[in-house]
């Protein structure tokens, strides 16, 4: 959720908050005299407010995102007190300081503030952040799942059991699993305890599933979410996700997006020299996987099937256009990376890259 550095503040404070989830350290810099004041405050609201009101004159204020969320700034905000969510990764420290404490940190905090050098957060709205909640609690539940199926399987494997069946983890298969008896009464209570849950995860992950189902009929998110459903691999489910996690898509361009979702390359050059590494992996971690999986889908030769049409009914005339053109890119561009024998995961990471540009061209489309 990065945007464009900050501006230096007009402020006559430039406060650092070192935020933990009991406590916060405070500095405030006063940019007309160079003056530094520091306090040590709890973590309510209040205390925070209550201290800056005390400075003479009017404060910007900073601290880093983290596990404690938006609340701070947002009740900053409320009293018209300007905050900035800073991203923690793009905060230039000094290469030999060897010393951290929260007193220093919340200096620095301050510091960077004045100069205008900090990279700021989109802070989402309470909607935007309780549908990212939802959308990765079911993937959490996800992993859960496949975790759950894993051991489930792997046991069963350690005596010598193993399904037949063309496909695992249908009706079928759970048939089977309920017939299973182990000689063993320590082993079959394990097993029926394992099997137990990867039942009790498809069910968590149905009925999330379904929730956001519901969530992405929405008029906030609809728009969006039949869109980006023009291409394949991208159905409601991920389609919602990817709104969730994104947020406001025109903060972006297409070319933008794919760094930050850490898609792109590192690089290291220097006079002639120019090396190129593996992706960076910034950015939104969650976004980028959903991407990555979405890509293995354009490999296949590109029809047009029920689901697709379906999505494609629902979309705008734009959208649909716009969608049936990314499909044969991406296609076009797997058959390319094929033929010239391209490493298969090499090659799905630059077509999730430019994936990513193609979601953007959608959830931007004007019609």
């Amino acid at each position: 959720m990065f945007t464009n550095t900050i501006p230096v503040p007009t402020e006559r404070w430039a406060v650092g908050l070192d935020v933990h989830a009991r406590s916060i350290s405070a500095c405030a810099l006063d940019l007309s005299t160079g003056e530094l004041r520091t306090a040590r405050l709890t973590s309510h609201d209040e205390s925070v407010q209550g201290w800056l009101t005390s400075l003479a004159g009017t404060a910007a204020v900073t601290y880093e995102a983290g596990p404690t969320g938006y609340g701070l700034a947002r009740a900053l905000q409320t009293v018209d007190i300007r905050c900035v969510v800073a991203a923690p990764s793009k905060i230039a420290r000094a290469a030999g300081d060897r010393v951290k404490t929260d007193k220093r940190d919340a200096a620095l905090l301050a510091r960077r503030l004045a100069a205008g050098d900090l990279v700021a957060v989109r802070i989402p709205t309470l909607s935007q952040e309780a549908a990212r909640d939802l959308t990765r609690a079911h993937e959490d539940v996800r992993h859960d799942l496949m975790s759950a199926r894993h051991r489930t399987s792997k046991l069963l494997l350690r005596h010598g059991m193993l399904f037949s069946g063309p496909t695992t983890w249908g009706s079928a298969h759970h048939a089977w699993l309920a017939q299973v008896r182990l000689p063993q009464p320590a082993a079959q209570d394990a097993f029926e305890d394992a099997h137990q849950g990867v039942l009790l995860a498809e069910s968590r992950k149905k009925a999330l599933a379904a929730k956001i189902m519901t969530l992405a009929s929405d008029d906030q998110f609809a728009a969006t979410v039949t869109a980006l459903g023009c291409l394949r691999g991208i159905g409601t489910l991920t389609a919602m996700s990817l709104a969730a996690e994104i947020g406001d898509w025109d903060r972006f361009t297409g070319t933008s997006i794919g760094a930050y979702l850490g898609l792109t390359p590192m690089e290291h050059s220097s006079g002639q020299s120019r090396t190129l590494g593996p992706i960076t992996k910034t950015g939104n971690p969650h976004a980028r996987l959903l991407l990555i999986e979405a890509a293995w889908k354009h490999r296949p030769s590109y029809r047009i099937g029920t689901t697709l049409q379906a999505r494609f009914d629902a979309a705008t005339p734009a959208a649909r256009a716009r969608g049936h053109a990314g499909n044969l890119r991406l296609h076009k561009r797997w058959t390319h990376f094929t033929t010239r024998g391209k490493r298969t995961t090499v090659a799905n990471t630059a077509i999730a890259r430019e994936l990513a540009a193609w979601c953007w061209s959608l959830a931007t489309l004007d019609g």
